[in-house]
This record gives structure tokens, sequence and C-alpha cells, in this order.
């Protein structure tokens, strides 16, 4: 009698200590882990998310977003880790292939990311992020062909994809077509006045054409809206610009 009562007293402390989510909690941490992350509190989203795994260790999705939660705060091996842990789990989701591939970006890592958006790609034709993220490895390895293409693809197959229409447009700019270049960007801008991305890279082409008072209009936009497209190494490394286009636009604004 005392042995059953001293096991009664042992769970009820072990249950206070340890106790089960109900599945409305688990409901209520995943979406305030998620919230956290998607206003910029990474921090304290990565808390939470430590929290939730704790609990529930086998969660595909959980993992996959921690590990975009630890690429944001600067640990790309931390979330390849977790990455690859959500496809043990649950290897018929892409979503953790692309941000694994993503991941690889971070660490130059071209070929193991490229594999990654290839693989998804070949599962799901139409999966415009893989393809845009192709585009961008593609352009990192100065297959600009390739990347223009993919970027192509990206915007059809989701036509308010202004990044993916940018690229492109800055893809035909390295390529030389600057025409079609011209022709897309000026839609962007009409379409998204604010588009910053797009106003840098007509601001570089009408230099280039000699059409200085409309490079000059399109500029003082750019500054007010994210100085950070005066910056080489940010448009190379960061943003990934081909190289034509950050070249005219670094003498553009030597001359200013």
């Amino acid at each position: 009698m005392k042995n059953l009562l001293f096991i009664s007293i042992f769970l009820s402390l072990f249950l206070r200590i340890n106790p089960v989510l109900s599945l409305e909690d688990r409901e209520v941490l995943f979406k305030d882990a998620l919230s956290a992350s998607s206003i910029g509190q990474f921090v304290i989203s990565l808390d939470k998310w430590n929290q939730y795994l704790k609990e529930f260790p086998n969660d595909p999705a959980a993992l996959s977003n921690r590990g975009n939660v630890k690429l944001v705060l600067g640990d790309p091996k931390g979330a390849i880790k977790d990455q690859n842990n959500a496809i043990n789990l649950d290897g018929n989701e892409l979503d953790p292939y692309i941000n694994r591939g993503i991941a690889k970006e971070s660490l130059g890592l071209w070929l193991d990311a490229k594999d990654d958006y290839s693989f998804v790609i070949s599962r799901d034709k139409d999966n415009f992020s893989a393809m845009y993220n192709l585009a961008n490895v593609e352009g990192s390895l100065e297959n600009w062909e390739n990347a223009r293409d993919l970027y192509d693809n990206a915007a059809k197959t989701n036509p308010g994809f202004a990044m993916a229409r940018s690229s492109l447009a800055l893809a035909d700019y390295e390529l030389g077509n600057f025409n079609k270049s011209e022709q897309e960007l000026r839609k962007l801008i009409r379409r998204y006045p604010t588009f910053v991305d797009a106003r840098a890279a007509l601001t570089a082409l009408t230099w280039s054409k000699g059409n200085y008072g409309e490079a000059e209009s399109n500029w003082v936009a750019v500054i007010e809206l994210d100085p950070r497209y005066a910056e080489e190494d940010w448009l190379l490394e960061v943003r990934r610009w081909p190289p034509a286009p950050v070249k005219d636009l670094m003498k553009f604004i030597s001359l200013k």
C-alpha cells in the first residue's frame, strides 16, 4: 500500500514537472513561434521552436521552420542540420529541400544547392520558388542564359512575382538584350512605382544609354527607398545582381 502511494505521488509530481501539452496548447505554441519569426523577433522565435521541439522532436514542419530561423540568426550549418532532419522524417515535403538549398547558398555551396532545387522541380515542375532560387545559383555560376530562362519560367508561373521579373530584366541586361530589359523594367515600375530593384536597374540602364536626366530621377527614388543599392558588395554578394549592371551603376554613382 505504501509503495502504491509513493508511485501515485511520484507520478503526480512528474506530470507537474513534465506536463503533456494538449493539442490546443501545441497549436498555440506552434503559431506563436511562427508569428514571432514573421515579425522579425527571431531570437524569441528560436526559443519558442526549441520549446516546441523539446516536446515534439519529430515534427518536420517545426524542424524546417526552426532551421529557417537559425539561418537568419547566422547559423547556416545548424539550419542545414534541421532541414536534413525534417527531410529524413518526411521526404515527400518539398519546402525543406528549398530551405536547405538556401542555407547551402549562404555557404557558397552552389552545386549542392542546385541539387536541392533541381530535385524540387523534378517533383513539382511549377514550383516557382525553386525555379527562382535555381536561377540565382546559375547566375552565381555565371550561367546567365540558364538563369535568364529560369527567371522567365518563374515569372510566367507566378506573374505577380516581381523580383523574378526584375531578375529576368537584369539577366537580359547582362546578356546584352537591352531593349527587352528596359521594357520589363518600365512595366514593373508602372505597376509598382516604389519597387526599388527595378528603379535601380533602370538607373544603370538609362545612364549607360546616355539618358542622364532619367537616370538621376530614378536614383533619387532609389536612395530614399533603399540606400544599400549604392553598395557594390551588397549588390554582388547579397542581392546578387549580374556584373554588367553593377558595373554601370557604380560608374554612374562615381560620376555624381
